[in-house]
């Protein structure tokens, strides 16, 4: 009689991790986009704000970190690539939008908390000056302790100048940590962190999807100025605006030398002769003082006619706008993050 030994393997896992993995591996399939975050310290009441909130954008998956990695290993991504980014409780995010779009998405719905003791301080914290509304008393040796300024007014303590208390990254004590909380200072914030993203080739990591807006705003204007001072200096007249600049400079250049030979080739020129021939009297008049009145110098500015008044003005409105000219680039910076 011939006895059948079943062979001892590895456990068959539980249906419904079966099926949270091939679930898992269907949705990375469908979305363009496999975006990271962190779930730690984050309110379950604001994570559904956010869900809400990006409910057309994003299917949101909270996941054990083993079943992701075997999932993407499913989808091609080899699990060392991303595996050091992710902790215990990892939450998916599976999009068809652009990972930067989510970013600056999530980072409108952050709300700001007040600050923890023992926590890292996420940014440089700023008390400022003025009355506290705290009554001296214990209080008092905090202040000290954390080297506040203060004078106590009117019965209650009033910081005499803006104090920074602390700096990115410093641990936050619990004397700072109680002081902000009664003068109403909340320095953290709520939100949804991002981990890292991934496009189905390339690893997005959380520095590179945070896009400050601003500074890249301000980058590209002083870009487009500094790319406008190289075609004047450099007379590239395939540039509308550097044309206009290098004429304007040239006639300025042209009035300069005219007045410096005494000549008077025209009306307008021989107006900005006679200003300049008044402010060098002005100057003269004003450096002889008193003596001047004795000698009988008296100088008296020309007045200008009201055509002539009209055209001062017209060029002072030319100059204004010429230097306060920006480039617009809040519609590039749309089409350069794919918003």
């Amino acid at each position: 009689m011939s006895v059948i030994v079943q062979k001892k393997g590895r456990k068959e896992p539980p249906e419904n991790k079966k099926r949270e993995l091939e679930t898992l591996i269907d949705l990375m399939k469908s979305k363009k986009y496999v975006i990271f975050a962190d779930l730690e310290s984050m309110p379950t009441k604001q994570l559904q704000l956010i869900k809400k909130e990006l409910r057309n954008e994003a299917i949101f998956r909270v996941s054990k970190k083993r079943l992701v990695l075997m999932a993407l290993e499913k989808v091609g991504l080899n699990k060392e690539r991303v595996e050091p980014y992710l902790k215990k409780g990892v939450l998916v995010i599976l999009t068809d939008t652009n990972p930067f779009k989510i970013s600056m998405m999530l980072d409108r719905l952050k709300m700001p908390a007040p600050a923890k003791a023992g926590a890292q301080s996420p940014k440089e914290i700023v008390v400022p000056e003025g009355d506290t509304n705290i009554r001296p008393g214990p209080m008092v040796s905090v202040f000290g302790k954390l080297k506040i300024p203060y004078e106590v007014r009117k019965g209650t303590i009033y910081i005499k100048s803006d104090t920074v208390v602390a700096k990115k990254g410093d641990v936050i004590s619990q004397e700072l940590a109680s002081l902000l909380q009664q003068l109403g200072i909340q320095p953290f914030e709520i939100g949804l962190n991002l981990i890292v993203a991934w496009d189905g080739s390339t690893i997005i990591p959380s520095d590179v999807l945070h896009v400050d807006l601003e500074a890249v705003k301000s980058d590209l204007i002083t870009a487009e100025r500094e790319a406008l001072g190289l075609a004047v200096e450099a007379t590239y007249l395939d540039v509308p605006d550097a044309v206009n600049s290098i004429l304007v400079t040239a006639e300025r250049e042209a009035n300069a030398v005219i007045q410096e030979a005494g000549l008077a080739l025209d009306k307008e020129t021989a107006e900005l002769s006679l200003e300049r021939a008044y402010v060098e009297e002005e100057a003269i008049a004003s450096s002889l003082g008193d003596k001047a009145k004795e000698l009988g110098i008296e100088i008296t500015k020309p007045v200008a006619q009201p055509q002539q008044q009209e055209k001062k003005e017209e060029k002072k409105e030319e100059k204004k706008e010429e230097e306060n000219k920006e480039v617009d680039v809040s519609e590039g910076l749309s089409g350069l993050f794919g918003m």
